[in-house]
């Protein structure tokens, strides 16, 4: 009990609450834009948090990336333009209950289940971490390198693109975690004699360039979006609490499949959306109603994006591994702040654990005020001139690289990898798996190495262990599946 106090102690100070609320805010408005996603919310406030104490930078990065992904339903609704992929998935169904004249019910149902899911996600967080740690304990580095290795694969499994082409995305990242003389032969390879380049790529300025810089590339080269209409929204909540109790199946259903996914290495929210809203229509008793804005399809897939948010947060605490492009970067912020990663986390810094446990469950609470007040100020938020805006996030992502190594060279890696971001999306291949390669890959070489030594060059230890056999069970089926994919494939078709 003392632990839990402690937490209560760290979040409620003047300094973390206030960082909670501006990054709240901050949050909201990013998400409501349309192209700007949850992520590069997260990204452009990764310098800020050099400035605050480590529980007062989780509590930023936490509460801004919760809000985004609900904000990211209001230009959905409105506009029928997703302001977040995570968002995009029931798109659709909220802009058809606005044709038919209930935009209020559409942006209460994401904000009220999007809370409840963020909620539900915080609890099963708090349910599935100690115990997971306190097996983690007995992990050595020959599961630690079947486990990284599951990571990879699973990224290439919960792709919507070909999975061949998340491969080849994943491959990429590992070549450039391989730049640099951080090594355990501690040789310099691909520096081609450029000293900038001995000490690898720097996570964070490859993480805005390929999640800000290529969104706002993306943006500049389409058509602005249509202007919402100036009009009065009646009561957001009502009727809420009605539709929990008519559809508690499809709450809790997505809600889990919400928390399923978050823990898969690099899946995330908006994977969580589809696959919940895919669900819920194949075993809705109307199916025939989705799409012209039936809220069972709202409900299930709201649910699921923000308990995906929070259950994300489990392969990251415990193993480093990110769940999604958000835990990816908040990776980054943990070690900067000295907490690293691990199950040790759990039983050093258990305090810290409980306070990351609180901001979660009071950021969800906190977004149905702060989301009512954004759902009323949509009108003048979704008006903000796109000529206006780019420029302001392109200046925010150039200082931020800078103050992350007070390098030109962190500003030109920004540059670079926003261009490589964009020419991938462009051609279909998933960015998410890129940086899956470019943060794991280092962890994947040092336990194969460590492990190889500690084994004197054998290969048996990696299988005849109980835990490390289970893990590359599955990381060779992983591997496999798309090649078994693509076989059962023809197969069909030649029968056909």
């Amino acid at each position: 009990m003392s632990e839990i106090a402690q937490g209560f102690g760290l979040v409620f100070q003047s300094d973390v609450l206030l960082a909670i609320l501006f990054a709240s805010i901050y949050g909201l408005i990013v998400g409501a834009v349309p192209g700007l996603t949850a992520t590069m919310a997260t990204a452009l406030l990764v310098p800020i948090t050099f400035y605050l104490p480590p529980i007062a930078a989780i509590g930023a990065i936490i509460s801004s990336s919760a809000m985004a992904i609900f904000s990211g339903d209001i230009p959905g609704a409105l506009l029928r333009i997703p302001g977040t992929p995570a968002s995009a998935a029931y798109t659709d169904e909220a802009y058809a209950m606005t044709r038919k004249g209930r935009p209020e019910l559409a942006l209460g149902i994401g904000l009220w289940f999007s809370a409840l899911g963020g909620i539900f996600g915080t609890l099963a967080l708090m349910a599935l971490a100690p115990p997971l740690a306190s097996m983690a304990l007995r992990f050595s580095t020959f599961e630690y390198f079947w486990l990284a290795f599951l990571g990879l694969m699973c990224a290439t499994l919960v792709s919507r693109s070909s999975p061949v082409k998340a491969i080849a995305s994943m491959l990429l990242g590992l070549l450039v975690s391989c730049i640099g003389i951080e090594n355990p032969a501690g040789t310099p390879r691909f520096t081609f004699g450029n000293t900038n380049l001995l000490g690898g790529i720097e996570v964070i300025p490859a993480l805005v360039g390929v999640f800000a810089v290529s969104e706002v590339m993306r943006a500049m080269l389409t058509a602005e979006p249509p202007k919402p209409e100036r009009r009065r929204l009646g009561s957001i909540l009502a009727g809420q609490w009605a539709l929990t109790k008519q559809y508690p199946k499809q709450q809790f259903r997505g809600n889990i499949i919400g928390v399923l996914i978050g823990v898969l290495p690099g899946a995330g929210a908006d994977i969580a959306a589809w696959v919940a809203y895919s669900v819920s229509k194949r075993f809705s008793k109307e199916p025939q109603k989705f799409g012209t804005g039936h809220p069972e399809g709202l409900i299930e897939s709201g649910s699921g994006n923000n308990s995906a948010l929070a259950a994300g947060w489990v392969p990251a605490l415990l193993f480093g591994i990110p769940g999604d492009t958000i835990t990816a970067i908040a990776i980054g912020v943990l070690y900067m702040k000295g907490l690293n990663p691990g199950p040790t986390l759990f039983t050093e810094q258990a305090s810290s654990m409980y306070a990351l446990y609180i901001i979660f469950i009071l950021a969800n609470i906190l977004m149905i005020p702060l989301g009512i007040a954004m759902i009323r100020a949509s009108s003048h938020v979704l008006r903000a001139p796109r000529a206006s805006v780019m420029p302001v996030i392109v200046l925010l992502c150039a200082v931020g690289a800078f103050a992350t190594g007070n390098n030109l060279f962190a500003v030109l890696t920004v540059a670079a990898f926003g261009v490589i971001g964009y020419v991938m999306e462009r051609n279909g291949y998933p960015v998410a798996a890129m940086v899956l390669g470019i943060i794991m890959g280092t962890m994947v070489e040092q336990n194969l190495v460590t492990s190889i030594m500690k084994s004197d060059g054998s290969i048996i230890p990696f299988f005849n262990r109980p835990v490390a056999a289970v893990l590359a069970a599955m990381t060779i089926a992983a591997l496999l599946w798309p090649v078994a994919a693509w076989g059962l494939k023809r197969v069909r078709a030649q029968a056909a």
